[in-house]
């Protein structure tokens, strides 16, 4: 896929459902992308946009830069924010203004 910052939310709505591997030690946790919520204009092409992610409870990613990967996504330098804690585990947000 393209470079992080040429990525649109559409190119991320294609993506709904996928699971994608953080790169984390000691061992990856794997997010599935849940949801893409448009949030107007922004300095990149097509707007803002950000993106929630579904984790499991453990283990908790702190807030930080990860390294996301999946097959049709490749791998991209992502900044997630642990945003609440649902009954299937830890919900993650990206933002990309």
């Amino acid at each position: 896929m393209s470079t992080l910052r040429s990525l649109t939310s559409a190119d991320f709505e294609a993506l709904l459902n996928r699971t994608f591997a953080v790169r984390s030690e000691p061992e990856d946790v794997y997010l599935s992308l849940i949801e893409v919520k448009v949030m107007g204009s922004g300095e990149r092409a097509g707007g803002a946009f950000s993106t929630l992610w579904q984790g499991p409870k453990s283990p908790f990613l702190e807030q930080a830069i990860y390294s996301l990967s999946e097959e049709e996504f490749g791998e991209q330098e992502v900044f997630l924010v642990p945003v609440a804690e649902k009954d299937a585990g830890i919900q993650y947000e990206a933002v990309f203004t």
